[in-house]
């Protein structure tokens, strides 16, 4: 096994949706339409303009490991000058390639992404299975989060 990692491109991107599914459905997702024309019209805009950005962990020619970055703006504030804020997405890794350090590592990649664009903050709405990393990594949960759903 010889993981290598690299940006998505369109070439991967099907596999790169496909995952995506994968992921929600392991997160417990209730499933009542087809995702894949909304995700794909999403990731074809957002990445043609620069607002999102994925690395992907590869082994020989097979995805293994998933991670997204979805830029955004908001007003500046005292904890986000900048008011760019990165949104962390699509952190999954495939079953047999856990805990082998490849979610650590794409997200190391996807923060510098974040870094470079000037966002002044990264948030994510973190799996239970994901809070270790991320806790790890530094993150601090922030228990101010609210969502209204339309």
């Amino acid at each position: 096994m010889s993981i290598e990692y690299k940006r998505l491109t369109k070439n991967e991107l099907e596999l790169f949706i496909d995952m995506r599914i994968d992921q929600l459905r392991e997160e417990g997702a209730k499933e009542d339409f087809d995702l894949k024309p909304a995700l794909r019209d999403y990731y074809n805009r957002h990445m043609a303009d620069g607002t999102f950005v994925s690395w992907l962990a590869v082994d020989g020619d097979k995805i293994v490991g998933t991670s997204g970055m979805s830029f955004v703006e908001k007003p500046p504030y005292f904890g986000c000058p900048s008011g760019k804020i990165g949104l962390l997405s699509s952190m999954f890794t495939s079953g047999d390639y856990r805990r082998q350090g490849i979610a650590r590592e794409l997200l190391a990649r996807v923060i510098e992404e974040a870094r470079t664009y000037g966002c002044g903050t990264v948030q994510i709405t973190a799996s239970d299975m994901g809070v270790l990393l991320y806790t790890d990594f530094g993150f601090v949960k922030n228990g101010n989060f609210m969502q209204y759903k339309l």
